[in-house]
């Protein structure tokens, strides 16, 4: 983060505007709005700002800025047309550790102001740090046509009874559950159309016949986190990891990913790669009971998708045997999110007909497979977790009758900004792998279809 995003009460504070022009006029304006107490400083008034102080809604002092009209303000805004004053004022307001913002200069600024999507007491500020406020005002925009002006009422509604629903449920856990039960209800659906009496009742009712919202035991969610790219989590994911209590996440999980959950949420790592189990797979289907049990909102969150080598049959078989609750939210696997992203078509009328998943190790990391079974006409080949064991599906799948000359590519970091694509055949990409420095995350096309990729490569990721 470039800036700590924080919101001021600034109700019956004295803040300092310098400038009296349109500019100013904005910020002014949005101060007064949140009850400040403005005073500006300016040789002269645009109409508007002038209007303003006739109407006793500011105080002014006519002159150019001086040191002493810090005063005891509480935040200074700097908005004059005069870059050498704004500078003034930044370098000055700094020293006395004063917040100080300049209008359309970000080096200059200790806060930087967002654009706002009002529904008081819910405000949104975005912000793109000073980077481009065009864009910001963009966001902004979108926000706006997706946050209906009832939220204000909604979040009205639930400060009235915050207090009463704080003496109702001892724990913090069973008044977030309660509140997420009320805001993704009915009763918000009554405050939406309008039926505020409707709603009202409709809370007092639930909150007398509520005796605790925690349930006998909490409940599981395999959640698939896709390949990579935070873009292409579902829906559903994106709101459960929303209110999980606990993340048990893999290796394959971006902070990105994980930085979309609730800020209080515990956090459990439980990443797996060749020979290097943080945790075995068996402790971590107890881990999951056990967390289950004690009551808590569970988001099993793999990379991928939790059925196509996730082992996610192996979770929720011990799930059912110890009568956990448990629901499964599908993600968009390795293969389909790499081969899109690396311009690789799975199939392809001219090339392909057919695709085949297979592992790269079994659970002995051994590489036995039914390579007859895989080396078919048209046939496109998708390994997982290959990168260790490439030599040996190189040379098997030669022995076996594929001509070390097929297409091979390598997509590392897939669908991230760290995304690499190395393509060679199977003759050629065993030298390839010695002389690179290919890490895992790394999925292996084998196929016709990995000639595609010069044409169809449309995906830009970070250079260097």
């Amino acid at each position: 983060m470039d800036f700590l995003p924080v919101f001021f009460d600034v109700k019956g504070q004295p803040c300092l505007v310098v400038g009296g022009g349109a500019v100013a006029g904005r910020k002014i304006r949005l101060l007064l709005e949140a009850g400040a107490c403005v005073h500006v400083v300016a040789p002269q008034l645009a109409d508007a700002v002038a209007k303003l102080l006739r109407n006793g809604e500011i105080t002014h002092r006519a002159g150019v800025f001086d040191a002493r009209d810090f005063g005891d303000h509480m935040l200074v805004f700097a908005a004059t047309d005069d870059e050498s004053t704004n500078a003034l004022v930044s370098r000055e307001a700094k020293a006395r550790r004063l917040p100080i913002n300049v209008v359309d200069a970000p080096a200059l600024c200790s806060f930087v102001m967002p654009s706002i999507i009002d529904r008081s007491p819910v405000v949104v500020a975005v912000s793109s740090g000073g980077a481009s406020p065009v864009l910001a005002r963009l966001l902004r925009a979108r926000l706006e046509t997706l946050i209906p002006a009832s939220y204000g009422r909604l979040a009205g509604l639930v400060r009235e009874f915050r207090k009463t629903v704080q003496k109702k449920f001892a724990t913090t856990d069973e008044r977030r559950r309660f509140w997420e039960r009320v805001l993704q209800g009915p009763i918000a659906e009554m405050m939406f159309a309008g039926q505020e009496r409707a709603a009202r009742t409709a809370l007092e009712q639930t909150i007398a016949s509520s005796t605790h919202t925690a349930s006998a035991q909490g409940e599981v969610y395999l959640v698939g986190a896709g390949p990579g790219d935070p873009d292409l989590l579902t829906f559903r994911a994106l709101r459960l990891l929303q209110q999980a209590d606990v993340l048990v996440y893999d290796r394959l999980v971006s902070k990105q990913i994980l930085d979309l959950a609730r800020k209080d949420a515990e956090r459990i790592y439980v990443g797996k790669q060749a020979a290097d189990h943080v945790l075995p797979q068996e402790q971590i289907n107890e881990l999951l009971v056990r967390l289950a049990k004690e009551k808590k909102c569970v988001v099993r969150l793999k990379g991928g998708d939790p059925f196509v080598f996730g082992r996610g049959g192996e979770e929720i078989e011990t799930l059912m045997q110890e009568g956990v609750t448990f629901q499964v939210v599908p993600g968009i696997t390795a293969a389909s999110g790499c081969a899109a992203y690396s311009g690789i078509p799975l199939t392809h009328r001219d090339f392909a007909q057919s695709v085949v998943f297979a592992t790269g190790h079994l659970k002995d990391n051994s590489i036995d497979l039914n390579w007859r079974a895989l080396i078919q006409p048209h046939q496109t080949i998708v390994f997982y977790m290959g990168l260790t064991g490439l030599k040996v599906i190189c040379r098997e799948l030669i022995k076996h009758g594929m001509s070390p000359q097929t297409p091979m590519g390598l997509i590392e970091r897939g669908t991230t900004l760290d995304q690499k694509v190395y393509v060679g055949t199977l003759e050629t990409m065993p030298g390839i792998y010695d002389n690179s420095n290919i890490k895992a995350p790394t999925l292996i096309i084998v196929g016709a279809v990995v000639n595609l990729h010069e044409k169809l490569k449309w995906f830009e990721p970070q250079q260097g």
